[in-house]
């Protein structure tokens, strides 16, 4: 794929996009100053490995791609122009990337299943600690419904999985989301409902069990 192409589709988002924290870096990194766009690397690596672990489960295949899609990224700079926000743009660079690198491995796409990608995602932090003194009952209680949904997660198809995962652990929003998988909003909101829905039928007869009560 030619890396002018990898700009988000217009229209899929709001009408004028909020302002662009990286901004400044973007435009030094697109008059040629690599060290601002090592910035924005720095700023970005994680995360964009975290989003490439999702859709490959080889951890050595998964580096590969985040330097690929980071290339891809530096070579594409000059034709982004700004219509959506830095890091939905390189979002959607390194889900191209990872399904090219699929296509060519003739591989499903697949979420890491461990527990190691919610204790270091960024977006899992005080507001998932527990509040009041944990009882083994409950730690075990915990731990089995997390392996619940990373389970029901898995086994997402690839659309679906993609966009909850976007909304629910990146924290983007549907209109930054269609930007990423260069889809209507409508699209992603159905998704999303669809991903949340069989989510949630996995996790009731547990939760029933553990509760007595309809969830």
């Amino acid at each position: 794929m030619d890396e002018s192409s990898e700009r988000p589709a217009q229209g899929a988002g709001s009408a004028s996009p909020l302002p662009d924290e990286d901004r400044p870096l973007v435009e030094r990194a697109q008059a040629g100053d690599t060290r601002a766009f090592e910035l924005l690397v720095l700023k970005y690596q994680r995360r964009v490995e975290r989003l490439v672990a999702r859709m490959i489960r080889d951890p050595a295949l998964v580096e590969e791609v985040t330097q690929e899609a980071f290339i891809r990224a530096w070579r594409a700079l000059r034709q982004f122009r700004g219509d959506a926000q830095f890091y939905t743009w390189l979002y959607r660079i390194a889900v191209n990337t990872a399904k090219k690198a699929l296509l060519e491995l003739k591989r499903m796409p697949q979420t890491r299943s461990d527990s190691a990608e919610a204790e270091d995602d960024e977006t899992s932090g005080a507001k998932d600690e527990p509040t009041t003194a944990e009882t083994p009952e409950s730690e075990l209680a915990a731990r089995e419904i997390a392996e619940a949904v990373h389970a029901a997660v898995e086994d997402l198809p690839p659309e679906l999985r993609e966009a909850v995962t976007l909304r629910e652990i990146d924290g983007l929003s549907y209109e930054e989301i269609a930007n990423v998988m260069n889809s209507p909003i409508g699209t992603v909101r159905s998704r999303i409902f669809r991903a949340r829905e069989a989510i949630a039928s996995r996790l009731r007869p547990l939760l029933e069990h553990r509760s007595g009560k309809r969830w």
